[in-house]
């Protein structure tokens, strides 16, 4: 067998809880969706993790941004990539034990803005009427881009649970038509929604102290197919759930099988493989987005690398569909939070 185990997933078509009155994991939310269905309704203080992450792909660069809540700690980040120099920047704050960081994250991915301040930097995740707003304002960056949603588009929802009291719920969202203006270093870069797409990494749970994950994200037409690639591996070992999938001209195929990555950690920039029964792509990096935090007890190590995937997918009718200069991203993430 090509990639690994086969699980058994049930499609949820009904708006549910993710936890009991209890706080421990509804067992009735186990399960993936084609919209967010799933509301976060978490309790305690701790070890809850609540983030959104944006990142945008045009043909000449990537912008992405991000605010994090896990309890005792804020974490506010954009990153920048001009894809003709590859020169980047990334700018972040770390507030710990916060007040006033971030507004309430809505319980529903959605459901409401999202907005951080900082001492430096400042970010707005906006719901419009079209989709979402999305605005950052640094020293070195300003970015103002309305992401277009149309009211058919599917995204793949699925909660992990690794026991009752450890479980994550993400939402994945690719394919995203996006339009708008970044500036960077005082370079205006004008973002058409004709060749650039917006993904959405949206996530709530209470996670274990320390976990590896890997995660590919692709959006992008190839041979007269749009097609999204939504991959991850390690933090699904064991558990019911995978977080695979694909979208093929707008619908969500839901893979239900833990994939074989492979992939050189001395060398980032060596070119990636993901394979399964339904999945052969080689990833060619061309940039590595590095990062290094450590405070002994809370650790952040990654390698995000930004390139273009080439292979072929298969879908549910069985057609073979041909990958090729697919641009996204593929990384390794370590956290001990």
């Amino acid at each position: 067998m090509v990639g690994g185990v086969i699980k058994v997933e049930r499609e949820l078509t009904s708006q549910v809880d993710l936890c009991l009155p209890d706080g421990t994991l509804n067992p009735e939310a186990v399960g993936w969706t084609r919209s967010p269905l799933h509301r976060a309704n978490l309790r305690g203080w701790g070890r809850n993790k609540r983030f959104e992450y944006w990142c945008i792909a045009t043909p000449d660069l990537v912008v992405a941004v991000n605010v994090s809540h896990s309890d005792y700690r804020v974490t506010l980040a954009t990153f920048f990539l001009d894809l003709r120099t590859l020169e980047a920047f990334s700018e972040a704050e770390i507030h710990w034990l916060p007040r006033s960081k971030v507004d309430k994250m809505p319980d529903r991915s959605g459901g409401g803005p999202v907005i951080g301040r900082g001492n430096r930097m400042a970010i707005e995740m906006l719901p419009t009427k079209s989709g979402v707003r999305l605005v950052a304002r640094t020293s070195r960056l300003h970015v103002d881009l309305d992401v277009i949603r149309g009211a058919q588009h599917e995204s793949m929802s699925v909660v992990v649970p690794w026991d009752t009291t450890r479980f994550q719920y993400t939402c994945k969202d690719n394919c995203l038509p996006v339009r708008g203006t970044v500036t960077a270093d005082g370079v205006d870069h004008i973002v058409d929604e004709a060749v650039s797409y917006a993904t959405l990494d949206h996530g709530r749970g209470r996670w274990p102290y320390s976990i590896v994950w890997n995660w590919g994200s692709a959006s992008g037409r190839s041979h007269g197919h749009e097609i999204g690639l939504q991959l991850g591996a390690k933090w699904t070992d064991g558990t019911p759930s995978t977080e695979n999938a694909l979208r093929i001209d707008g619908r969500i195929e839901k893979i239900s099988q833990e994939l074989k990555w492979t992939y050189d950690r001395t060398d980032w920039l060596r070119p990636w493989t993901i394979r399964g029964e339904r999945i052969d792509l080689v990833f060619t990096p061309v940039y590595d987005r590095q990062s290094s935090f450590d405070r002994l007890v809370v650790i952040s190590k990654e390698h995000q690398c930004f390139g273009y995937f080439n292979g072929h997918v298969i879908d549910e009718a069985g057609r073979r569909l041909v990958v090729e200069r697919l641009f996204g991203w593929a990384e390794e993430v370590h956290r001990r939070w």
